[in-house]
């Protein structure tokens, strides 16, 4: 027994001690890649002497002699910080991600190959101007220089996830930098879905009935259009089968409501309390881990630069100089139009086009795959656009047989100068200026928000307008017969005269929240499909209840949490609910149905993370929205993920008979808004005890509303995920200007999934006092303690300073690299 117990003693011994090796080993060889900010060398590339001071923050600030060594110092650090992200996006962009990870990512690999994405970044280089194709072979040499660091010193392959997937990684090129461009306007594309969508309800409701479920913005009206089944012969339309949405997190697709969002507030001099126009700027996007968003400093030629930027994209998106201001805000342009093309019967590689059938463009195309065969594809393109596989936002549902969907989009341009525009507006110095750099600007269409140094301040819609005719069957709402002359573009309105453009406005305030910012009739309308209805009011009222503004009130506005909605919504729902005097003995459902509703009686709507209302709040409105939709919709009920205000507004002040979704058809009875009100009370009562606890005063809304920034790869993985996972309890809701837009879906519906992963605030009354934060850290690295350091004061709502001023990133750095050409 004695002998047993010895060796079991030495056994057990033996693997706790091969354990503390392996994690000792793993540790090494994972810390062997974190970045040393302290260091002088010698780099090939290089033209001249670069130095890059890391401030307390981490945040490179750059300097050179030239702007081509500028540029190669921001590759370099980024290459540093945020290799694995870049090399992802990467590869991304050119549909090679199934070399790492298998078959789960074939069909966005496939996607990618069918927008043949590459190809167009690669043919659009030739386009760029001479400053911007500098800016570009610059930035890709500072990154080729740490990639033969790394293999030279052996720095553990340059990012941790690389032990785990292994691959060799091709030098950078100008290409890649613009493909990661376009890959943004796939993050940012949401019309394609919004017309598929639109198709699907209109075979299963009636006209009025559609305008409940998606309800134009309001304002001036259109004209009616006709089903979408009017379009095409109706015994050809395929029966709808439910739609589940991609949720593999490193696809580039997603559903509308994910497809951007952002908020920028400008003040002229004359609204400001300190003589200096203001601009703050959050723009919206998934959250991860990092962040994709990169703070960074440069020193041009043209003066010094500050702001956000996205790995791989040497600009500066948002930020500053010492002249000017500008951020972005996505513009929900219709840039997109499905087109339905028929196929000849007696030959399906040709399609019909209005002087007869012309054959498909086709090209081949190799997937690899990792463990498995290569698979070739055949990709098709019509005159319209690629030809889209039916699984695709559940194209195929209302695609008629023997016909197939072909998408029209300005981001497919070969020649694409979007970013030689950037670069013309981060160099601009003042307002009139950016808005006339923006001329080139394609894809993704942007709101840019601007403020410069002498008080003006201005808006301006950039990039491409399709130019449709008036007569367009659909008005690009929803797909159309792509072989009629009437639905196709031709080509793009005029920049100068019909993108929406606002200079120096009267009342010294401009701002966006992806409202519906013009109103006027088709086809210079911008969009049919708007982001915003709720923020733009809490946003209007916040800037007209103080006659000027500084800094601390543009901070305010970014950070507050009051939804309009709810103050909307909750009367409106709990009208026939509230004060009915109703015995309620202690422990029965009415009992708890009294608590919550005194509950949300006393409550000012304000979103607040430590607050039990809002989560009380958002799972009745949600439950009241599934109960209403669920009867008349069927599985298309599964396509709405989150609260259309403006349909339940409109379902219970009974606007053209909208009361009617409060009946349920399959029942005998007709119910009233009152019992279905109730009813998802009860429901959403139920839900939350389940999950949460019975106690309602003892729930925090923040313990719903985890803001999620999760490692795309590594997030999934058992125990690798709590190192490499960022989870706060956050303020703010899906309709709150401390926007923080719920996941929808699953178990935990109320996680926070998408918001403003950089805030900028910028006062050129004290340029210096500007402030910036970022929703994690500069680093990609999760051993380092940047890897979340900014996140800390993100949640808090805290910034970091912005300034120009080389002395002050010297004074308190964490290290200086000095660069000399080898």
């Amino acid at each position: 027994m004695k002998r047993v117990f010895t060796w079991l003693l030495r056994i057990t011994v033996a693997l706790v001690a091969l354990c503390t090796v392996l994690v000792v080993a793993i540790y090494y060889l994972a810390a062997r890649s974190l970045p040393d900010y302290e260091q002088n060398i010698q780099l090939s590339g290089a033209h001249g002497p670069i130095e890059i001071v890391r401030d307390t923050a981490a945040v490179p600030h750059i300097f050179a002699q030239n702007d081509y060594d500028v540029f190669f110092g921001l590759g370099y650090a980024e290459a540093q910080d945020r290799l694995w992200q870049m090399f992802m996006m990467r590869r991304t962009a050119q549909g090679r991600l199934s070399e790492l990870f298998g078959d789960r990512t074939l069909k966005v690999d496939q996607l990618m190959r069918q927008l043949d994405l590459y190809s167009l970044a690669t043919a659009s280089v030739e386009a760029q101007t001479p400053e911007a194709l500098e800016a570009l072979t610059g930035y890709a040499a500072g990154v080729n220089a740490r990639l033969r660091e790394i293999n030279e010193k052996a720095l553990g392959r340059g990012t941790p996830e690389m032990f785990l997937f292994p691959a060799q990684i091709a030098p950078w090129t100008p290409a890649d930098s613009l493909a990661i461009m376009k890959l943004m306007s796939v993050q940012l594309s949401g019309h394609l879905e919004a017309e598929v969508l639109r198709a699907q309800i209109s075979m299963a409701l009636t006209p009025e009935r559609v305008k409940d479920i998606l309800p134009d913005v309001p304002g001036e009206g259109i004209a009616a259009l006709p089903a979408y089944a009017a379009l095409f012969d109706q015994t050809d339309l395929p029966k709808f089968a439910s739609y589940e949405p991609d949720t593999n997190p490193l696809s580039p697709f997603n559903e509308m409501d994910f497809a951007g969002a952002s908020n920028a507030f400008v003040a002229s001099d004359t609204r400001s309390a300190a003589g200096g126009a203001l601009l703050a700027n959050d723009p919206h996007l998934g959250f991860s881990a990092p962040t994709i968003w990169y703070l960074a400093r440069l020193e041009l030629q043209s003066g010094g630069v500050i702001g956000g930027t996205i790995p791989g994209i040497p600009i500066i998106l948002s930020g500053r100089s010492e002249k000017l201001g500008w951020g972005v805000t996505s513009a929900y342009l219709d840039d997109q139009d499905l087109y339905i093309e028929e196929l000849n019967p007696d030959n399906p590689n040709e399609y019909r086009t209005d002087k007869g059938f012309e054959p498909f463009t086709e090209r081949p195309t190799i997937i690899r795959i990792k463990d498995q065969a290569p698979q070739t594809f055949t990709l098709r393109w019509t005159r319209n656009g690629p030809v889209m596989p039916p699984d695709h936002y559940s194209i195929g549902s209302i695609t008629p047989r023997g016909h197939v969907a072909a998408l029209a989009w300005t981001m497919l341009t070969p020649h694409d100068t979007s970013f030689s525009a950037a670069y013309k507006i981060m160099t601009a110095k003042s307002v009139p200026a950016a808005i006339d750099a923006g001329e080139d600007y394609i894809a993704p269409a942007q709101n840019l928000s601007l403020a410069d140094a002498q008080g003006n301040i201005g808006m301006k819609l950039i990039g491409a307008m399709p130019r449709r005719q008036a007569n367009h069957q659909s008005e690009g709402r929803m797909p159309s017969p792509g072989w009629l002359s009437r639905n196709r573009w031709r080509g793009r309105f005029d920049y100068r005269s019909v993108n929406p453009e606002f200079l120096n406005p009267e009342g010294g305030i401009l701002g966006n929240t992806n409202n519906k910012m013009v109103d006027r009739p088709f086809p210079e309308h911008v969009s049919f499909e708007w982001g915003d209805t709720e923020r733009i009011q809490r946003f209007q009222r916040l800037m007209q209840a103080r006659k000027v503004h500084t800094r601390e009130s543009f901070i305010e506005a970014q950070l507050d949490t009051v939804s309009v909605t709810a103050r909307t919504l909750l009367p409106l729902i709990g009208a026939d609910l509230w004060f009915t005097g109703e015995a309620a003995p202690e422990g029965t459902k009415e009992r708890t149905r009294q608590i919550a509703l005194q509950m949300l009686a006393d409550w000012n709507g304000e979103m607040n993370e430590h607050m039990p209302e809002p989560l009380i709040y958002s799972a009745w409105v949600r439950a009241l929205q599934d109960r209403l939709i669920r009867d008349d919709l069927g599985p298309l009920a599964n396509r709405f993920h989150h609260v259309e205000p403006l349909f339940i507004e409109r379902v219970f002040r009974n606007i053209d008979g909208a009361s009617q979704w409060c009946d349920v058809r399959q029942s005998e009875t007709t119910e009233t808004c009152a019992q279905m009100a109730q009813l998802a009370l009860d429901d959403a009562l139920v839900w939350i005890s389940e999950t949460y606890g019975s106690k309602l005063q003892s729930l925090r809304w923040g313990d719903a509303h985890l803001a999620t920034h999760d490692h795309q790869v590594l997030g999934e993985i058992p125990v690798l995920k709590y190192f490499v996972n960022i989870h706060q309890s956050t303020s703010g809701g899906d309709d709150t200007l401390l926007r923080g837009l719920t996941k929808g879906t699953g178990k935990d519906p109320f996680l926070n999934v998408h918001g403003a992963g950089y805030r900028g605030v910028y006062d050129f009354a004290d340029p210096e006092s500007s402030v910036f934060v970022t929703s994690t850290g500069q680093s990609g690295h999760f051993l380092s303690r940047h890897y979340d350091d900014l996140g800390v004061r993100w949640r808090l709502g805290e910034y970091v300073p912005m300034s120009l001023d080389p002395e002050l990133a010297r004074a308190a750095n964490l290290g200086i690299t000095h660069i000399t050409p080898q």
